[in-house]
């Protein structure tokens, strides 16, 4: 059963194509667990298009029960790597822009 809350704390619910996407597993499996009644769904839809929202504790604990606590921590390092890549590539870019502001005020310092 869910938490007070949960369904409202952020990053605490997502949606079947992200879990489909972070986690690699088919929507197959995630009906199959809310049919079981391991996961609590939520249904809504943007823009017309519907979606299943499903709490990512639940649903972690699912994938470690089905598929294996290695399955699970592989997938979340994957995520955690994909992640800071992502973090280093956008503070190298902001380090360039930030490089190029200095040598472009130490030249018309200079020239003064």
């Amino acid at each position: 059963m869910a938490e007070y809350g949960e369904w409202n704390r952020k990053g605490a619910t997502l949606s079947d194509k992200t879990a489909r996407k972070e986690y690699k597993v088919d929507q197959d499996f995630i009906i199959k667990g809310i049919e079981t009644g391991k996961l609590e769904c939520r249904y809504a839809c943007v823009w017309g298009n519907p979606f299943i929202k499903v709490l990512r504790r639940q649903l972690e604990e699912y994938i470690a029960a089905e598929l294996g606590a290695e399955y699970l921590a592989r997938a979340k390092g994957k995520r955690e790597l994909l992640k800071i890549k992502k973090e280093m590539a956008e503070l190298e870019q902001k380090l360039r822009g930030l490089q190029f502001r200095k040598a472009e005020l130490e030249r018309t310092l200079n020239k003064s």
